[in-house]
């Protein structure tokens, strides 16, 4: 969905390409400070808490909050249920070029050989989940970056863009899509990380059933009306993030809404860290 939802990760521009890649040696896998540790069972989700998403930079969590989503190139925070995110299908921006030079037959692209972008964010290229050869470089690559998450002390991981194959024109499939969701999901748990289903509604329950998802990371889903489409599947296990500039309803109606998630937020569409001009933060 982020092509209707576009977040300015503007933190991570600035990092550098080949660390939030993965595609320099990463440290080596184990237990984290406070979060999982390899080949132990993934620690799930809460059903209970209140959640934040600080994807546009780490910074000490309101009062409250128990689970938080960060960057892989951050820290978990201190005394919180820690996601990490990762960009499973497309490239993350300023890593462009190291994909088409380092893994040039992960990148896909048109029939005379150009690169395909997210027409939302041309600065990402998309990721090739169309044969088995690909998908295994892409997880190959991902899953140095899944490793740091744990060594970091991250409980859980999220493969954002799991919807790339609806912005592919065509070229891309739902089933390529899940065979390398599938393989990523065992790669997370195999680091003791759980595994969020980012968006996509139109699975159904084949983010579970086929790809072995944990828990869902849903964005705008009372103001898309898709809420049923994760807690049908995963229950409470299950964050949404709605967007101050798009709502159109009251937070307080929101909130007194039956039928959303139960870890639901609000926040402003850049996720500025607390203090800059345009934060927003609202829990029900």
């Amino acid at each position: 969905m982020r092509s209707r939802n576009p977040v300015v990760l503007t933190a991570l521009v600035a990092v550098v390409v080949l660390a939030s890649t993965g595609c320099a040696a990463a440290a080596p896998s184990g237990a984290g400070p406070t979060g999982a540790a390899t080949g132990a069972a993934p620690r799930a989700l809460p059903t209970t808490g209140v959640p934040d998403y600080q994807l546009g930079g780490g910074y000490a969590p309101p009062a409250g909050v128990t689970v938080v989503e960060r960057d892989s190139t951050e820290r978990p925070a201190a005394g919180t249920y820690g996601i990490c995110y990762v960009n499973g299908f497309q490239t993350q921006p300023g890593e462009r070029a190291a994909w088409l030079s380092d893994h040039p037959g992960a990148v896909l692209r048109t029939s005379s050989g150009a690169p395909v972008s997210d027409p939302g964010w041309p600065d990402e290229v998309l990721l090739d989940t169309r044969t088995a050869t690909a998908r295994a470089t892409i997880t190959e690559v991902l899953g140095r970056t899944v490793a740091r998450c744990a060594d970091r002390g991250f409980d859980a991981v999220e493969f954002d863009n799991l919807d790339s194959w609806t912005r592919s024109g065509g070229r891309l499939t739902r089933s390529g899509n899940l065979a390398l969701a599938a393989a990523l999901v065992r790669v997370a748990h195999d680091e003791g990380l759980a595994a969020a289903q980012k968006n996509t509604p139109q699975l159904g329950t084949d983010g579970q059933r086929r790809a072995g998802f944990d828990f869902a990371v849903a964005e705008e889903c009372v103001q898309y009306d898709e809420c049923a489409a994760y807690t049908e599947v995963y229950g409470d296990r299950v964050v949404d993030v709605e967007y101050a500039d798009t709502l159109e309803q009251d937070w307080s109606d929101v909130c007194a809404m039956t039928a959303r998630p139960r870890m639901t937020i609000l926040r402003d569409r850049e996720l500025v860290p607390a203090g800059s001009d345009g934060y927003v933060f609202e829990h029900c």
